[in-house]
């Protein structure tokens, strides 16, 4: 007979079990004392406690039983709920995205729920798991190892009018109390020749993508900033925080016209920029390194920018930084 997996209990973990469980040993100290998990041991002990007694034989047996029972995928069997995940991966949500979506927009249904990681199983695993093989290009990375970060440049652009750094950035912007603070940068296409300007709302993650078709300079950035930021009311027009590229040395122009502080990062350092760093990291799926920008007009990104502003969110409480820039414009 083959030996059990270390993954499950033995024999001997369930005698220990039992025994623990006589001698009045807590779950804590059983669960040691076998080198498991606590929660294992106590699924263990209500999943086969017979009349409040754990019996370890006919657990094992039981087990032995269940284990070979082959289980169809849910997404195999329940067809509605295999249709709403392909659904939201040709949406490019993500696994824990679409779970927990599921759960908020059906959450009365128990058949509608599936954890995240059955659903990268069934990517990965195509025999098992039912879902089409094409879906699997909505995995965001790509890959099935991390590629390491490079090292940044030294890029350290000054600029003639002053820059306010963001060690001056008051506090209010720094914890996302309030909203109306954006982060923004350029995402560049083949060779640096073109070139989309992004923005991220820091509270909502609400998203913003500028079409630059003329260039990148500093006037064209200036003056596409400008144009996106008058859509917005005023309470929405906080700050802007950006790196030292020279896309921005009409910084000073720019936040005047715009009543808008700006502030800018140390060099070298994207972390001070998460929110927008993330979301250009997201943006990669539409506009892929190494391509000619250029060839995106405005409609194309209004409609990558809609999507991405669609998508629910785990920081938001799996709400769309759609629904949280919509209460703050209604409220």
């Amino acid at each position: 007979m083959c030996p059990i997996s270390a993954r499950y209990l033995s024999a001997q973990d369930r005698v220990a079990i039992a025994d623990g469980l006589v001698n009045k040993v807590t779950m804590t100290a059983i669960a040691a004392g076998i080198g498991k998990n606590v929660s294992t041991v106590s699924r263990e002990v209500a999943r086969h406690s017979v009349e409040g007694v754990y019996l370890p034989h006919r657990a094992h047996r039981d087990a032995a039983v269940a284990r070979g029972r082959a289980k169809d995928s849910k997404l195999l069997t329940n067809q509605r709920l295999r249709a709403e995940v392909e659904q939201g991966l040709e949406r490019k949500l993500s696994p824990e995205q679409i779970s927990n979506r599921l759960r908020r927009d059906h959450p009365d249904d128990e058949s509608m729920r599936v954890s995240h990681e059955t659903i990268y199983q069934a990517l990965y695993f195509q025999a098992r798991g039912g879902l089409k093989r094409e879906v699997q290009t909505a995995l965001r990375s790509g890959r099935t190892r991390r590629k390491p970060h490079r090292q940044p440049g030294q890029r350290t652009h000054r600029f003639v009018d002053e820059m306010v750094m963001i060690s001056q950035r008051p506090a209010e912007v720094d914890d996302r109390a309030v909203p109306g603070h954006w982060e923004g940068d350029l995402i560049m296409g083949a060779g640096n020749q073109s070139a989309i300007g992004t923005l991220v709302e820091r509270t909502t993650r609400y998203t913003m993508l500028l079409h630059l078709p003329g260039g990148h300079n500093a006037e064209a950035v200036r003056d596409e900033l400008l144009k996106t930021m008058k859509t917005l009311p005023e309470h929405l027009r906080g700050s802007l925080t950006w790196d030292q590229g020279c896309e921005m040395a009409g910084h000073k122009q720019f936040s005047l016209a715009a009543n808008m502080a700006v502030y800018f990062c140390d060099p070298a350092s994207p972390w001070q920029r998460g929110t927008n760093e993330n979301t250009n990291g997201l943006l990669r799926q539409y506009f892929p390194k190494g391509t000619d920008l250029s060839v995106h007009g405005a409609e194309d990104l209004e409609h990558v920018a809609q999507e991405l502003n669609g998508r629910p969110r785990k920081t938001l409480g799996w709400e769309t930084p759609a629904e949280r820039l919509r209460d703050l414009l209604t409220t």
